[in-house]
Parts: C-alpha cells; sequence; structure tokens
C-alpha cells in the first residue's frame, strides 16, 4: 500500500499567496502527493484585518504555478456555492491543472461564517440531505452531455456543464466528517475516499465505514481512508531546536510547555512534535490501522511553516515510503 502525505494548508490563518505558492512549489520537489485548502471565509469574529483567501480561486492560481502536486479542498462547504455551479469550478480547476484536482466536500459546520455571509444555516440533517443531492448533481454534470435532477432542496433541468474534468470518469471525491449514521454511509455510496480527524474512536469509525459499504454492496478496500493528521506537526533531530519551538509555543499558545507536550502524546503511540522516531510511530499506528493518505499541517503562515514541511519530508516521509 503506498503511503501518500499532502500538506493541509489553512488560509484563515493569515496566509499571504506568495507563501503558499513557495510551499507548494517545494512540496512538489520534496514529495507531497498533494496540497490542500479548508474553505473558510474568515477565522473568527476578530479577523476583519487577517487574509483568508477563497479556496477554489487559491487552487486556480496553484494549478498555473505547478506540474505534478495534486490540489484538494479539505473540504469544500456544500452550502456555500450551488453544487451546479461547484460542478463547475471544480471541473474548471482540474483542467487548468491538467487532471490534479482532489474534490474534497463536506456539508459544513462553522455557523458564524454562514451568519455573517447571509447564508441559511439548517439543522444536520438538513446539511446532511443537501450534501447527498449535490453529489449525484455534481457528478451527472460531470459525466453526463445534459443532466436533470430533482431532489428535496435542488433541481438542475437539462444542465450541461463543459468542460468536463480531464480526469475520466471524474475527479476522486473525498467526503470530510466521521458521523456514523448519515456521513460514513453516504462516503459508502458516493466517495473515493473518507477523511477522518484524529479521535480515541478511529479504530471503531472505521468498522462502521466498513459497515455501511457492506450494506451498499461497495468493497470496503475501494474506499481510500485518509487522516487529518494535527495542526502544526513539527519534527527536529536538535534538542535545542526542539526545545526553542517547545518554548515558543508555548507562549504563543498560553498553554505551560509540560501540557503542550501531553497534548502531542494524546490518543495515539509516539508523538506530533518531537524527534523522528517519535513522529514515525506515530504514524506507522495509523497505517496499521487501514489510513494510506494523511494531510499535514505544520506551524506558521510563511517560512516557519516552509522549514517545517521541510523537515518533515526528509525525516518521516522518506522512512514511510
Amino acid at each position: 500500500m503506498a503511503i501518500k502525505f499532502g500538506i493541509q494548508i489553512e488560509p484563515q490563518l493569515g496566509f499571504n499567496y506568495k507563501s503558499i505558492e513557495r510551499i507548494a512549489l517545494e512540496g512538489e520537489k520534496t514529495g507531497y502527493d498533494s496540497i490542500w485548502s479548508s474553505d473558510h471565509f474568515f477565522l473568527d469574529d476578530k479577523s476583519e484585518d487577517r487574509n483568508c483567501m477563497e479556496a477554489w480561486t487559491l487552487l486556480a492560481a496553484l494549478a498555473s504555478k505547478t506540474e505534478k502536486i495534486r490540489l484538494g479542498t479539505l473540504v469544500t462547504c456544500n452550502s456555500y456555492r450551488h453544487p451546479a455551479v461547484l460542478a463547475k469550478i471544480a471541473a474548471t480547476v482540474d483542467m487548468i491543472s491538467n487532471g490534479r484536482l482532489f474534490f474534497g466536500i463536506g456539508a459544513g459546520w462553522k455557523k458564524i461564517e454562514y451568519r455573517a455571509y447571509g447564508i441559511p444555516f439548517p439543522l444536520l440533517r438538513g446539511r446532511m440531505d443537501r450534501l447527498e443531492e449535490a453529489i449525484q448533481i455534481i457528478k451527472l454534470l460531470w459525466t453526463k452531455p445534459k443532466a436533470t435532477f430533482k431532489g428535496k432542496y435542488y433541481r438542475i433541468k437539462n444542465a450541461f456543464s463543459a468542460p468536463k474534468p480531464v480526469q475520466k470518469p471524474m475527479p476522486p471525491i473525498m467526503i470530510g466528517g466521521s458521523g456514523e449514521k448519515r456521513t460514513l454511509r453516504v462516503v459508502a455510496q458516493y466517495a473515493d475516499y473518507c477523511n477522518l480527524w484524529l479521535s480515541p474512536d478511529l479504530k471503531h469509525k472505521l468498522e462502521v465505514l466498513q459497515r455501511h459499504c457492506e450494506d451498499v454492496g461497495r468493497d470496503y478496500k475501494e474506499v481510500g481512508k485518509s487522516l487529518f493528521a494535527f495542526a502544526g506537526i513539527f519534527v527536529t533531530e536538535s534538542e535545542e531546536e526542539l526545545k526553542d519551538h517547545l518554548t515558543k509555543r508555548s507562549k504563543r499558545n498560553n498553554i505551560p510547555v509540560e501540557k503542550l507536550k501531553e497534548s502531542f502524546h494524546k490518543d495515539a503511540p509516539g508523538s506530533w512534535v518531537g524527534y523522528p522516531e517519535e513522529v514515525v510511530e506515530r504514524f506507522r499506528f495509523f497505517i496499521n490501522l487501514g489510513f494510506d493518505y494523511f494531510q499535514v499541517m505544520f506551524p506558521g503562515i510563511d517560512e516557519e511553516a516552509l522549514k517545517a514541511s521541510q523537515a518533515f519530508a526528509e525525516l518521516v516521509m522518506k522512512k514511510l515510503a
């Protein structure tokens, strides 16, 4: 099983474009399979002066600057764009990138953004219903000359969408979320990949996904398992560098160093922050659970993130290839 790693970018933290472009270009050189962007409009209610680039515009720009690295949304919020429009946007990015799009989508959750932008925020069941309809519409528009769909929330009639994606029959679809009744069932029905967050019950979540696959007649092995690894992975061989990083991070987050270190060791063997052997141990644990794709996020929004991504590629990725 080939293990793949992608770099996760959170534009809402205040990145400028050139920093992300540099991280993407360097990631392409050092062997990352992909670079991913979250889909948010701002971080919090004090973010009026903090940059937050729009995810799909960002991916289109990166598509024109890179050559090999795949580009993905982790994950785009279905509620923010009509699914027919989103199908067109995504197919365009796939065309610009010559078939490198990874289409990550979810039901949406960040209520503060919905309210600020005047977007209705239904209960979870309604958001999941909309997500399921949206995926069906997007698939139709990507694969059919004309598409008609009549659902409870969305309707299209004799709609056509060109260009079609370069990838045939369509870009791989990743659905983010771990809800056992709905989200993992929708993954089993429609997705190429699931994307989960770290939790103590990851093994159980995968077992639930397997049961949903059995229920819908899908081979569980066909569904890729990806994990959003952690916000702020840092690896070094230097004791002094590690001590300095922990001290700065402790001050930045107003958390004592010891408590910070405990958080890096929670829920699995090894650590998210530390020496190579500790970080490798942690990823091997998840690989043994069945995960084959990891989105990794590094501390900082500029040179700090770039250096951390380079160190991870050299000290961890090469040992897990």
